[in-house]
């Protein structure tokens, strides 16, 4: 049964290190990100599961221990997905769950073992409900750290450049993760997040499908647009 959940953005310029010179900017960020995880500690749950965007279409599967690197973004850093005991050994985690790991470095995280789990895109909000009914399913009490940012489309510098669409769109993930409420979550329009570059749909329907039966509360950490890109930090328990 799910208890709690920890949402937060995944850009890779939340690690200090990567972001170098503007990592000032993601400091409401990433104190938000802090405070967020500090509920799921007090849930004390008995596994935690970290959703974030997948390579390909996913649901993969990464056992605790899987590492991830920011080698890539030319910075000498590498993670594990909770402690490195060689289970996870020949994976590697993709950039959200990465910086995910990152959180939960950061943050001290020994409370429960930890998996991570990467969902698509292209994956359907029906089968993102069902797969976050797996998950609450794992353990007695489950906690989870669903990663994802949201439009990339908010000014004309974006990733995405400018889309009308982008602001409205964010405002109702907004809505809905600072309140918790699960049929809005599932109801977002797959086409459009696609359109406006969103990561985060895919593992907020999971987290959605977790939560379905359950009473949990939300409320919004942190929500802006750096860079052009829609962050949202939710806490819900």
């Amino acid at each position: 049964m799910l208890v709690a959940a920890a949402v937060c953005p995944c850009p890779p310029l939340l690690v200090p290190e990567v972001a170098a010179g503007a990592a000032p900017e993601l400091d409401a960020a990433r104190a938000a990100c802090t405070d967020a995880l500090g509920v799921l500690a007090a849930a004390r749950p008995d596994l935690l599961v970290a959703v974030g965007p997948a390579r390909g279409a996913g649901p993969e599967s990464y056992p605790q221990g899987t590492r991830g690197s920011f080698r890539g973004f030319g910075v000498d850093l590498d993670v594990s997905l909770g402690p490195d005991d060689g289970t996870g050994a020949g994976r590697e985690l993709p950039y959200g769950l990465a910086v995910g790991a990152w959180l939960l470095r950061r943050t001290g995280w020994s409370d429960a073992p930890v998996e991570g789990l990467g969902v698509g895109d292209s994956l359907t909000a029906g089968r993102c409900l069902g797969i976050g009914r797996d998950v609450a399913a794992r353990a007695g009490r489950v906690a989870m750290l669903v990663l994802g940012d949201a439009s990339a489309c908010r000014t004309l510098k974006a990733p995405g450049y400018l889309d009308e669409r982008a602001e409205p769109f964010d405002r109702q993930v907004g809505r809905a993760l600072g309140t918790a409420d699960t049929a809005a979550l599932a109801a977002l329009d797959t086409g459009l997040a696609r359109e406006l570059k969103v990561s985060g749909r895919a593992p907020w329907q999971v987290l959605a499908g977790a939560a379905e039966g359950t009473a949990l509360g939300g409320a919004v950490l942190y929500e802006d647009a750096p860079y052009g890109v829609g962050y949202v930090v939710a806490a819900w328990s």
